[in-house]
């Protein structure tokens, strides 16, 4: 049988929790229990590839420190790469005892949290061990705590030996019915693999700069295209301009998939013709991209599409008529 104790405070010399998983340690390599304490702090920078340790573990105990609020930053990284990393069929084999020790308020809620996370991970939660430390030489001077701290060691050894099991808990049914996450469905090692590549910092960083690179690129492309649709249609207004020396009008073209709306102002013989929003227009008129290109490519009238219900329009419609004469396609 192996235990894997795995320790989330900050490593403080009178830290209680250290104290009760040192005991709880003599007390499982006396019954030949293989243990292997591994201290999260110690790997802050691979925590996301802690997961992977479970492996070959039976069991094992989530021990941390309430010391202002929760069960602390590194014990939840941990549980996050277990969602995130971890070999969901393996923990679903394993048992958990978590200890909370608390110099402050919140040591139960911490305990509870610990049960709620490996049970919708899908584990197999033991009874923990809870309870507040005021003084740390006094709490180890005292041979009842001593024995309650004993005893658990011994409930978690009879727990993973004979294989108890519990009943049925809300927390699963969460998991079945709430928590479907988008996650990718990776195989085990596809899972490893990643987890590994998470914790490198130099991979982190090259496919940081490689989407870096990558949005630079699709920025450039889509500036581009902004320059591109700037001048589209706008040389096929200037190459079939035929100018009414009696004639003045500004129109306003609302074509759908441009951001901006093409402005055309004749005066007599000029011309001026752009992108952008305008002021006391004469004529406004709504149409397609395809309508606006089979008018320029002389396979529609403006008049005809307008009497078809394909552009639509609006302002003077004498002046709307005289698009046809002024601009021949």
């Amino acid at each position: 049988m192996k235990v894997n104790i795995y320790y989330g405070g900050r490593g403080l010399l009178d830290d209680p929790t250290l104290y009760v998983l040192n005991k709880m340690e003599e007390v499982l390599k006396e019954l030949r229990v293989t243990v292997e304490r591994i201290n999260i702090v110690e790997h802050k920078n691979e925590i996301t590839t802690l997961p992977q340790t479970l492996k070959d573990a039976d069991g094992i105990i989530l021990g941390t420190t309430v010391e202002w609020l929760g069960i602390g930053g590194y014990m939840q990284q941990f549980l996050d790469a277990c969602w995130l990393y971890g070999d969901k069929e393996k923990i679903k084999t394993t048992y958990m005892q978590p200890i909370v020790m608390s110099t402050t308020y919140g040591e139960r809620e911490g305990e509870l949290t610990l049960a709620n996370a490996w049970e919708i991970l899908g584990g197999l939660p033991c009874a923990g061990l809870s309870g507040y430390v005021e003084d740390l030489v006094s709490f180890e001077m005292n041979e009842d705590y001593n024995l309650i701290i004993e005893k658990k060691a011994e409930n978690l050894y009879r727990t993973i030996s004979q294989k108890l099991k519990s009943l049925p808990t809300s927390s699963q049914a969460v998991k079945q019915s709430v928590l479907r996450t988008s996650q990718m469905e990776l195989t085990p090692q596809e899972s490893e693999q990643l987890s590994k590549y998470v914790s490198d910092d130099t991979y982190v960083k090259q496919q940081k700069e490689d989407i870096e690179e990558l949005t630079s690129m699709f920025k450039s492309m889509l500036g581009k295209k902004e320059d591109e649709d700037k001048e589209l249609f706008v040389s096929d207004f200037k190459e079939h301009f035929h100018p009414q020396m009696d004639f003045s009008a500004r129109y306003l073209f609302m074509i759908d998939g441009m951001k901006k709306p093409l402005f055309l102002e004749v005066t007599k013989d000029k011309l001026e013709i752009h992108y952008g929003q305008e002021e006391n227009i004469d004529v406004y008129a709504k149409l397609s991209t395809a309508v606006m290109e089979n008018i320029l490519s002389g396979h529609m009238t403006f008049q005809r599409a307008f009497m078809t219900g394909e552009m639509t329009a609006k302002g003077n419609f004498k002046t709307l008529r005289m698009l046809d004469n002024i601009f021949q396609f």
